[in-house]
C-alpha cells in the first residue's frame, strides 16, 4: 500500500523516468507523468516484462514512437472516479477502446476501430514509473500471486486466447513452433487440454524448462511432415512459419501467434489446396489468466532469465534480444 505522502507527491508538472522509443530506445528522466482522464487511473508500475513484440517494435513493427512496454503489474495511485480502488495491485488489458464504433458495439472491443494499445499504438506504455489506463482495463491481482508471476498475465491471457478460438481435445496432435518467451507460456496452457503436445525447441535451456512441466520437445529436423492437427507458430521467424506449415496436415488449423516486422512469405495456393484454416490470435482473457496463476495451474516464474532496474532499461532490452534469452523483467520502482 502506498503512503499518503507518496500519493500527494505527484504534482501536475512532475516528471518521471521512462524508456522511450524515438529513433532508438532512450531512457529519459524528463517524461511528464501522465494525467488520467475521466474513468482512468494513474498506476505506479512495479514490474514490467519485455516481450517479443517490444523487440519487433525496435525493428519497425507498427511504427510506434513513445514509451515502450505492455506487460506489467502495478498499483493504482489515483482514480478520481473510483477512490476505493486506490492502493489496489493490478494488471492491465492493453487495448483502450472507444466503446462506440461498430466493432465495440459488436463485442469486438479488442478490434476497436479507434483503439489505442499500451506501448504499441498511440499510448505510452509500461517501461516507466507511471502509466494510465481506464479502470475497466485494470484487474485486481489475488494476494497469493506474487508480482513475478502477475507480470506474466498479459502473455498468459494471449496463450489462453488460442483455446477460445480453436477447440483442442485430448485426441489431437498439437505442435508449438518456438520455445521462447511466448512459446513456453503457450505450452503450459495447451498441456492443460490433455492434447498430444510437442514443442519445437532448439536450446537445452528451453528443453529443460519444457521437460520440467511434462511437455515433450522435438528438434526441427525431427518434425513429421503433415503430422499435426493443430500447429501454433510462436517463433516470429519466416523459417518457423515454413516449418509450421509443413508440419500441418491437410484440413488442419494453423494458429499465428507472432508479430512479424516486414513481409513474411506464405504459399497461399497450398493453403487453398490443403484446405488449411488460418487463425490469427492476439489478446486474451485476463480473469482466466489470473485464475490459472492463483490456483497454481501455471507457474511462469522459472521463465525469468534476468531482472534490471528501470535505470538500466536499455541494457535490459539488449539482454532480452540475445539468442535464447527468455523473460527479462524491468523493476520500475
Amino acid at each position: 500500500m502506498l503512503r499518503e505522502e507518496e500519493r500527494k507527491s505527484i504534482e501536475p508538472d512532475s516528471r518521471m523516468a521512462a524508456l522511450c522509443l524515438e529513433r532508438d530506445p532512450v531512457l529519459r528522466s524528463d517524461v511528464p507523468i501522465p494525467i488520467p482522464s475521466g474513468g482512468e487511473a494513474l498506476v505506479l508500475v512495479r514490474l514490467a516484462g519485455i516481450c517479443g513484440t517490444d523487440l519487433a517494435l525496435l525493428r519497425g513493427y507498427a511504427s510506434f514512437r513513445g514509451v515502450l512496454g505492455h506487460e506489467f503489474v502495478g498499483e493504482i495511485l489515483a482514480a478520481a472516479s473510483a477512490p476505493d480502488r486506490v492502493g489496489e495491485r493490478v494488471v492491465g488489458e492493453i487495448n483502450v477502446v472507444c466503446g462506440c464504433c461498430d466493432a465495440c458495439h459488436a463485442g469486438r472491443g479488442n478490434h476497436c476501430e479507434r483503439r489505442e494499445v499500451l506501448g504499441i499504438r498511440r499510448r505510452d506504455g509500461a517501461f516507466a514509473e507511471y502509466l494510465t489506463l481506464p479502470l475497466a482495463n485494470l484487474h485486481p491481482v489475488p494476494d497469493r500471486v506474487p508480482d513475478e508471476a502477475a507480470v506474466f498475465t498479459e502473455p498468459l491471457a494471449a496463450a489462453l486466447q488460442i483455446t477460445r478460438q480453436v477447440h483442442i481435445d485430448p485426441g489431437q496432435r498439437v505442435l508449438v513452433v518456438g520455445a521462447g518467451r511466448l512459446g513456453q507460456v503457450i505450452a503450459r496452457v495447451l498441456r492443460l487440454t490433455g492434447c498430444e503436445l510437442a514443442v519445437v525447441a532448439r536450446r537445452e535451456h528451453q528443453r529443460a524448462l519444457l521437460a520440467a512441466v511434462g511437455v515433450s520437445w522435438v528438434a526441427e529436423d525431427a518434425v513429421a511432415t503433415a503430422g499435426f492437427d493443430v500447429v501454433v507458430e510462436a517463433s516470429g521467424t519466416p523459417g518457423g512459419l515454413a516449418l509450421a506449415r509443413r508440419a500441418l496436415r491437410p484440413c488442419g488449423t494453423l494458429v499465428l501467434k507472432s508479430t512479424y516486422a516486414g513481409e513474411t512469405p506464405l504459399d497461399l495456393a497450398a493453403v487453398v489446396v490443403d484446405e488449411i484454416t488460418l487463425v490469427g490470435s492476439r489478446c486474451g482473457p485476463f480473469p482466466s489468466a489470473l485464475r490459472l496463476l492463483a490456483e497454481g495451474l501455471v507457474d511462469p516464474s522459472s521463465l525469468v532469465d534476468a531482472r534490471f532496474p528501470l535505470s538500466q532499461a536499455e541494457a535490459a532490452l539488449h539482454r532480452a534480444a540475445e539468442p535464447g534469452v527468455l523473460k527479462v523483467l524491468i523493476d520500475c520502482r
